[in-house]
Order: structure tokens, then sequence, then C-alpha cells
């Protein structure tokens, strides 16, 4: 430790100040660099923790020479649950508490800032942590609108930080192979890939509530436009709302379309068509909980995505996944393991994961099972060790996602919106265009 302090003494690394208000997407840290060599502990600080931040806090914990050193999040009931998952994981002190992400970008302790918030956070916290100097793990998607998602790109290149997303099927070995395989034509020339979703999810309803007292309920919403309290919306169901969340098409369809693109070898869609509706419940929901999204793009290739939130009846016997469609026949996947089929639908070749689990060196010379979860974590570290792009870096997952988010902007405004395949920008729709971006509380516009 007291080497640590002395190298970053040594190194006169500084960061504006961050005060403690909401204007701090201004925040300039041009000359602050946080430079770790190989060897060098890195310390992470994870914030949003009601759900798969708690999760994601054993996870990074198991990581070879690394440390969480702060769990943050607006509501404090969850610390312990957090800590104590951090502790089971292995780590010999528990880490600090903090209910203000903002006083975390101030340590200049952490390096780098794992974040499992609400939506309509992703973006706007990934670029105070870029400003910051901190390196960025950011959970899918990426952004709340495709003009954040720009934003994002933008500051992980200013600041020169890491920027991975959250979408841990890149880093999964043998899923690797197959669209390795893809390429090389085992299926001959790919052109469209379906993939789907489902599940059985109930009736949401939202009522007026009293804030608990453990919740800062002004911070969690953030940059979002003030709303009044509804009993129901946290910490889950803020998803089906546009003011916070994505839907089920940026929650769920972000896995399987970022494997499809990545499949086709595709990058920006020329149309996008989605229908659907709110249709199992007549509840609050103002996302569709049934949606059909389609998106084509250049060379005679397309992606479907099928959504059904509130009838859990798998398609081809699984509750999720993606099939490639070529000119010789077709490949299954969804996990980290894959199938092959010839033209007529026999199984050709079928390749699963070893069983014996690759596996990194944890602390106490423990070694840790690595799931797709710790694959990701571990290229994320790795590729700030090594000053490189990691697996699922902002760039590739905003091009991810931005067709679902498109696709969601075709269904609010019921018709399909052409875009331009070298930007991914809507073209001759303005109507469209202005759901490109969103509207903030003021003093929390995200900049650059």
């Amino acid at each position: 430790m007291e080497k640590r302090r002395h190298f970053i003494k040594k190194m006169a690394l500084t960061t504006a100040s961050l005060a403690g208000d909401s204007k701090l997407f201004s925040v300039s840290a041009k000359n602050y660099r946080n430079i770790i060599g190989a060897n060098d502990r890195i310390h992470t600080a994870i914030i949003g923790l009601n759900g798969r931040g708690t999760s994601m806090a054993g996870t990074f914990t198991k990581q070879k020479n690394h440390e969480v050193s702060c769990v943050c999040d607006v509501d404090t009931r969850v610390f312990s649950k957090a800590v104590k998952a951090v502790t089971d994981a292995g780590q010999a002190y528990a880490p600090t508490t903090e209910g203000d992400c903002r006083k975390v970008l101030a340590n200049k302790h952490i390096d780098a800032i794992y974040i499992a918030t609400p939506d309509h956070w992703h973006a706007p916290l990934t670029i105070m942590g870029c400003q910051a100097g901190k390196h960025v793990y950011v959970e899918k998607p990426l952004s709340h609108n495709p003009h954040e998602g720009e934003l994002a790109i933008a500051a992980a290149r200013k600041y020169n930080r890491v920027v991975q997303m959250g979408a841990q099927r890149r880093s999964a070995p043998v899923l690797t192979q197959g669209i390795n395989e893809l390429h090389n034509g085992i299926i001959g020339r790919v052109y469209f890939a379906k993939t789907w979703y489902t599940n059985n999810r109930k009736a949401t309803y939202l009522k007026p509530g009293t804030v608990p007292a453990e919740l800062n309920y002004d911070l969690w919403q953030g940059p979002a436009p003030r709303m009044a309290y509804q009993d129901g919306l946290i910490h889950y169901n803020w998803h089906w709302f546009w003011h916070w969340g994505t839907g089920e098409a940026l929650n769920n369809g972000t896995h399987e379309v970022d494997v499809a693109r990545w499949g086709l070898g595709v990058e920006y869609p020329t149309r996008v068509t989605s229908i659907g509706g709110r249709y199992e419940f007549k509840d609050d929901w103002q996302t569709p909980d049934t949606q059909v999204v389609t998106m084509d793009f250049p060379d005679r290739k397309s992606i479907m995505w099928e959504s059904r939130s509130s009838n859990g009846r798998k398609i081809e016997g699984s509750d999720r996944g993606i099939i490639f469609y070529g000119e010789n026949g077709s490949l299954d996947t969804g996990g980290d393991s894959y199938k092959v089929y010839d033209i007529d639908g026999k199984l050709i070749k079928e390749v699963k994961s070893s069983g014996k689990e690759d596996t990194v060196q944890g602390r106490n010379t423990a070694s840790v099972s690595l799931g797709m979860d710790s694959l990701h974590v571990a290229d994320f570290l790795d590729a700030i060790r090594n000053n490189r792009r990691p697996n699922c870096d902002v760039e590739i997952g905003h091009k991810s996602i931005v067709g679902m988010q498109i696709s969601n902007i075709a269904w609010r405004l019921g018709r399909d919106i052409k875009v331009d395949p070298n930007t991914g920008h809507i073209l001759n729709d303005a109507e469209a265009q202005k759901l490109w971006s969103r509207t903030y509380e003021p003093g929390w516009e995200p900049k650059v």
C-alpha cells in the first residue's frame, strides 16, 4: 500500500475537485492518468448494489491482484449484503461503503468503477468516471439513448480510459470459437440471425408512496428530470418505463443481438422495424411485453429478435438463444457452446465447454473458476494493465445496442425507421430524431 501511495505521488497524478452538487459532468481531468503496471493491484468500486452489482462484487473480488475497495448505492439497506459478498469471496478486509457515487469518483485510490445502476445512469456515470480518470465496466445497455452512447465513446477516447460493456458472451471461449467458425465459412455465407428471449414477468402497478428513509431518491433520479416517488418502481420495475428504462429490448435483447451482430459481421442497420405491445396485462407498463424486431443490414443480412416477457414457453427448447442461417446450414448458440446443422437440419457438429473450467489464480493461492462473467471481468482488468481495448469496448457496445434503441423508437412511433449504415443515425424522420436523446434534470446534462 505504501509503495502504491509513493508511486501515485511520484507520478503527480491529479484530478479536478468533484464538488458535492449535480454539475459534475463538466469536470475535466485531462491531466489525471491512472498508470497501472502488470504487477500493480487494481482497486475497484462497485456502484449499484440492488441486484447484479452485489453478485458481481464477489466476481470482481476473486480476480488476481485486485481488490474491491468500495461498494456504493443510494439505498443503504443493501450495504451489509454487498460487503458480505466481498468478504465471502475471500477478501481479507471489508470494503468501505458510500452512498454518493460522486464521492467515489473523487477518491484517487480508486482505479476503476463497475456500474450496475438503472439504465438512465449508465452513460452519464461512465462519462463522469472517464473524466475522473477511472476505467469503467458498465453493465448493458451502455446507454439510455443513442446520443448518450456516442458521448460515452467520446469520453473513453478523450480521457484514454478502458470502457467495457457487460456483454460477457464476448469473452466466452467456446462461443468465440463458434463465431470464428462462422467467419471461416462453416455454413457458407451467413445472412440471417434469429434471436429470442422469453420470461414469465407479472403485472406491475405503481401507486403514490413515501420515500424510504434509507433511500436517497433524489440521487437515484440523478440525470433524469424529477418525478414523484411511486411504490413498485424501485428497485426493478423502472425497466418498463421510458423515463428510466429501455424495456426488454435492451434489458435482455442486448445479449443476443450483440452475438448476432458479431457473427454476421455487421455494424449499423439500414432499416429497423418493431411491432408488439403490452398484451398480457392491462397495467402500468409503458414498454412492450411482446415484441418482434427486425433489422436489415448491408450485403443482404438481417437480424430478428422475438421477446415474450410474460409467456415463458421456450423457443427451440430454450428461453433465449441465437440461430445463424447460412447458405449451407445453420449454427445454434446462446451460451458458451454451439451446434452446427446442415441445410436439411441434420446435426453435424456440437461443441460444449470442456467441463474443466478455465481458472484464474485468486488471492491466497486459491484457484477461482471462471464463468463468462469472470472471464469478462478478467478481460477488463487485463485491458487496463496492458492499455488495450477490451473484448466489448465501448464502441462495440454502442453498435450492438443502437439498433435496438431505434427499434424502441420505431415501436413508439408505429413505423419503420431508415438508418444511415455508416453512422447509425436516423434518416429523414424529424419526429424519430427527437427521441435520439432525452431531456435532463437541469445541471445534469452529460458533456464531454
